[in-house]
């Protein structure tokens, strides 16, 4: 009897399977039911596994739509969007996305095609330097060198990418690991004696923060993502009503507190609004949760919060101290430490004439703009449309440019998970591809994709996705024929020289939406908008809308580069 028939059934399977079969297997241990992908000859094994894998696979029509759609999966569920792209030019077009979804913190797993071992590094046919091309904008990167090693990397890279500061994991897959057959533990040890998160702050620096927040006559809360990454919203709800705390949010933190409670101040930055921006300059202990202090939150550094005590809430500790100095730093999990401070239960300071302050401020100068003449379309009265449309519970995922700030300006959430950006990297063409992917992950909810009529060129062959899938999305093109924000920069820094900013040349978006089987529609005034917008809210259906707003509409209010938050023009 040979060895191979001496072995059991079950054994013998077990060393037949592939390295292919190895990362499915791996994939539904980690409780993946959706991938989202583009197929080409280095990954062709792990397609043919993935016929007859019972995980569903979204084949978006263009590698950045995938990971666009998986970031927007990531955002809503928390969960690891997964990715799978070929080698060479199927890698290279996730790029944009791992750096998009490293600097905003999303954490995917992206599963890369690679040329086989035995010529790597040879420029074999689609082969790219993966490794030497991520390493900079993941948190972490593998390939694949030995079949036995699939299930503990798949293992680590999940872990990776959604503990801690969650990020996106690569890893590479030569095609001959995934043919190749091996003898694999069922489940592996992890070995990562270098990734050690904190996740429990530090009891005395929690008690420093408890003294500091019950001496204060003027603190403030800064709130990011991180609050929401740790799902920690109720926790924030719940510190912030027990200390009397205003609330401020970055653009990436919307929804982490409800818009419509009366300690929420606004949204701070670069277009944030006037009692926000002057809460940061004013305050003299300003307590950042889950945010990174970035330029355009701060303004310039030499003036941001200059009589404040800064507190500093992370759970990457890279990011304390690093663009503002930092008198309380307390590393560790969002919900983890909201959670310490409450029990804490730090005595009660008097800020009734500090909010009062901040109340004056929003009194003297709310967002407005002037309405348009002859029932013209603004587009922050799109915004505030939509709002009344879907009675502020859609999820609303938008693209980059001056759509996104008067979306944020004028779409107010009270709920968390319902706003999906890019933030950090500014990326053009997120939206669509975004939309799908949290659509997926909420097939309860109305999706709002709200793009510019420029971001919405870059990514629109994903209407394919939609149509295919009949995902009830409403698509609403801010539609002012103008690389808007680039413009606006042009008219006010570049003495009106719109250098190619113009987009003169456009198709009808109504009849590219009908071409893919959607519905369609146009409106330029106030009234054809109601029309459409309550024709496409009675829909479940995909609906486009595109929105003739006011070509030379800007958003104010504006902190100019260079300027302090406290110098705001156009209030």
């Amino acid at each position: 009897m040979t060895q191979e028939t001496a072995m059991p059934l079950e054994t013998r399977a077990a060393a037949e399977k592939t390295g292919a079969g190895y990362l499915l297997d791996a994939l539904k241990k980690q409780q993946v039911d959706l991938i989202f992908g583009y197929p080409g000859g280095a990954v062709l094994p792990i397609y043919d596994v993935l016929y007859d894998a019972g995980i569903v696979h979204i084949l978006t029509r263009h590698e950045q739509g995938a990971i666009h759609a998986a970031e927007g999966y990531a955002r809503i569920t928390g969960k690891p969007g997964v990715v799978v792209a070929t080698s060479g030019p199927g890698a290279t077009n996730i790029v944009t996305g791992l750096a998009d979804a490293m600097i905003d913190s999303l954490p995917l797993v992206v599963i890369t095609g690679q040329v086989a071992t035995g010529v790597i590094g040879t420029d074999a046919f689609q082969e790219a330097d993966v490794l030497g091309i991520t390493t900079p904008i993941t948190k972490h990167n593998y390939q694949i060198r030995r079949v036995e090693d699939i299930p503990r990397i798949l293992k680590e890279a999940f872990h990776i990418a959604s503990t801690g500061r969650p990020g996106p994991v690569l890893i590479d897959f030569p095609k001959n690991m995934a043919t190749l057959s091996g003898e694999c533990e069922e489940d592996p040890e992890m070995h990562l004696p270098g990734y050690q998160p904190t996740f429990k702050p530090n009891v005395l620096q929690i008690r420093k923060l408890v003294e500091a927040v019950s001496a204060a006559k003027k603190p403030v809360i800064l709130a990011g993502a991180g609050v929401l990454h740790a799902k920690a919203s109720a926790e924030l709800l719940a510190y912030a009503e027990q200390q009397g705390l205003p609330v401020i949010h970055t653009l990436l933190g919307l929804g982490g507190f409800p818009a419509n409670h009366p300690q929420f101040v606004g949204m701070a930055g670069m277009h944030g609004e006037y009692a926000a921006n002057m809460a940061l300059s004013e305050c003299d202990l300003l307590i950042s949760i889950g945010a990174r202090f970035d330029d355009r939150v701060t303004g310039n550094l030499k003036t941001f919060a200059p009589y404040a005590t800064v507190a500093h809430i992370d759970i990457d500790p890279a990011e304390i101290g690093k663009n503002v100095p930092t008198a309380i730093p307390v590393v560790g999990d969002a919900k983890a430490a909201l959670v310490s401070l409450l029990a804490q239960n730090g005595e009660k300071a008097n800020l009734k004439e500090w909010m009062s302050t901040i109340a004056s401020w929003k009194n003297i100068y709310p967002l407005h703009y002037e309405h348009g003449h002859n029932d013209r379309l603004k587009p922050q009265k799109v915004i505030q449309l939509l709002h009344e449309c879907t009675e502020g519970e859609a999820i609303v995922v938008t693209d980059v440019g001056q759509h996104q700030m008067w979306a944020a300006q004028y779409y107010s959430f009270n709920d968390p998970h319902a706003w999906v950006t890019s933030g950090g990297l500014g990326t053009m063409g997120f939206c669509l591809p975004a939309a799908i992917g949290a659509q997926l992950a909420a097939t309860d909810k109305q999706v709002i994709a709200i793009a510019g009529d420029g971001g919405f060129q870059m990514t629109s062959q994903e209407l394919g996705v939609i149509a295919e899938m009949k995902l009830p999305i409403k698509i609403v093109i801010i539609n002012n024929q103008a690389l808007g924000m680039v413009r606006q920069w042009q008219e006010i820094f570049y003495k009106e020289r719109y250098s190619h900013s113009l987009l003169t040349s456009q198709p009808s978006f109504v009849k590219l939406a009908d071409a893919y089987g959607i519905k369609g529609y146009q409106a330029s005034t106030v009234a054809e908008a109601r029309e459409v917008l309550k024709e496409a809210f009675s829909s479940n259906e995909p609906v486009l809308v595109d929105m003739r707003v006011e070509p030379m509409e800007n958003v104010y209010p504006m902190v100019a580069p260079g300027k302090g938050l406290h110098e705001m023009e156009g209030l």
